[in-house]
C-alpha cells in the first residue's frame, strides 16, 4: 500500500478517463489513472472518427485515443496498465485493489469505466466490427450515404437509430425479432411515416457475409414454423440497437445505480452517491453515448475533484 494517498485516482481509459487525467494533472493533482482491460475504451473498436472537434479530415479510432494518452502523459499522469478489481468508499482514504492484489488508497476517484454495446452473439458480427457492422448509427451512419443499411431491435432506440439512418442511407431495413415494436406509439407512427424504412417482423439474424466488408445478412422469418424462411438480405451497414450495458458491476452496492445499471450523477455536476467519488463517460450516461460528451464530462469529473479537495483542505 502506498504510504500517501494518492489526490485523484482514475478508473477507466476512454476519452472520459483520458480527458478527467489532462485537467487533473494540470490543476497539479497528480492523478493515477488504471487503464483497465480495454485502454482507449470503444473507439479503439472505431476505424474511422468524424465527427470529434479537431480533425477536419477524420481520425482513426485507436490513434485518436492514442493522442489523448500522449497528451495525458504530457501532463504527467501516471498511467497503470492494471484492472481495479475492488472498490472500497466505505473507507476514507479511499481504498482501490488491482487484480494483482495491490492496494491502493484514494482522497478522490473518478470512475470512467464506460459501457458495452450489446450484440447478438454471432461470430460475424467481430469479424466484420468497423467494416460495416456498428453499434452506434449517430457515429458511423454518415460512412452510409445513399446505401443499404439493417438495425436491429424494436424499442426506442432502434426506431431512433432508424429514423437517424433513413435521413443518410437510401434503404433502411429494422429487424425485429418479435410480431410488434416495443417503442412508444409516438416512435412508431415516426418509423410509419419514413418512406425509406422497412420493418422485418419475426426475423432474427442468422449470420452475416462478405469477402472484406460486409455484403449482407442472412435472415430467418417466422422460425420454427410452417411459414419459415430464410433468405439474404444485401446491406452495406449492419447496427445493433438492442441497448448497452454500463460497466458498473464493481460499484454494485457501493454506489447508487439506476434501474438500467448506470451510476447515478448529480447532474450537471458529476459528483456520485459518495461524496468524493465521481463518474464521466458512458458508465453515468444512458442518452448520449457519444465521445464528444464523455470528453467533456471527463473535464467536469476532474474539476469536480479539484474542488472537492480544496474544500478539505
Amino acid at each position: 500500500m502506498n504510504e500517501k494517498p494518492i489526490s485523484c485516482a482514475i478508473i477507466g481509459a476512454g476519452p472520459a478517463g483520458y480527458t478527467a487525467a489532462i485537467y487533473a494533472s494540470r490543476a497539479n493533482l497528480s492523478p493515477v489513472l488504471f487503464e483497465g482491460m480495454q485502454p482507449g475504451g470503444q473507439l479503439t473498436t472505431t476505424t474511422e472518427v468524424e465527427n470529434f472537434p479537431g480533425y477536419p479530415q477524420g481520425v482513426n479510432g485507436p490513434e485518436m485515443m492514442g493522442h489523448l494518452r500522449e497528451q495525458a502523459l504530457r501532463f504527467g499522469t501516471d498511467i497503470r496498465t492494471k484492472v481495479i478489481a475492488d472498490v472500497d468508499f466505505n473507507t476514507r482514504p479511499f481504498k482501490l485493489t488491482t487484480d494483482s492484489g495491490e492496494v491502493v488508497e484514494a482522497l478522490t476517484v473518478i470512475i470512467a469505466t464506460g459501457a458495452s454495446a450489446r450484440y447478438l452473439g454471432l461470430p460475424d458480427e467481430q469479424k466484420y466490427l468497423g467494416m460495416g457492422v456498428s453499434a452506434c448509427a449517430t457515429c458511423d451512419g454518415f460512412f452510409y450515404r445513399g446505401r443499404r443499411v439493417a438495425v436491429v431491435g424494436g424499442g426506442d432506440t432502434a426506431c431512433e437509430e432508424a429514423l437517424y439512418l433513413s435521413t443518410i442511407a437510401k434503404e433502411v431495413f429494422l429487424i425485429v425479432r418479435k410480431p410488434y415494436l416495443r417503442a412508444s406509439k409516438v416512435m412508431q407512427n415516426r418509423l410509419t411515416e419514413a418512406p425509406n424504412i422497412t420493418i422485418l417482423y419475426n426475423t432474427v439474424t442468422e449470420g452475416l457475409y462478405g469477402e472484406e466488408v460486409l455484403e449482407g445478412a442472412r435472415l430467418v422469418e417466422n422460425a420454427a414454423t410452417d411459414t419459415e424462411r430464410r433468405y439474404e438480405l444485401p446491406i452495406d451497414g449492419f447496427f445493433l440497437a438492442i441497448g448497452h450495458t454500463p460497466n458498473t458491476t464493481l460499484f454494485e452496492g457501493k454506489l447508487a445505480l439506476d434501474e438500467q445499471g448506470y451510476i447515478v450523477v448529480n447532474s450537471p455536476s458529476t459528483r456520485t452517491s459518495v461524496p468524493g467519488v465521481f463518474a464521466a463517460g458512458d458508465v453515468a450516461d444512458p442518452f448520449y453515448r457519444q465521445a464528444i460528451n464523455a470528453a467533456g464530462s471527463g473535464c467536469r469529473a476532474a474539476l469536480d475533484a479539484d474542488r472537492f479537495l480544496q474544500e478539505l483542505r
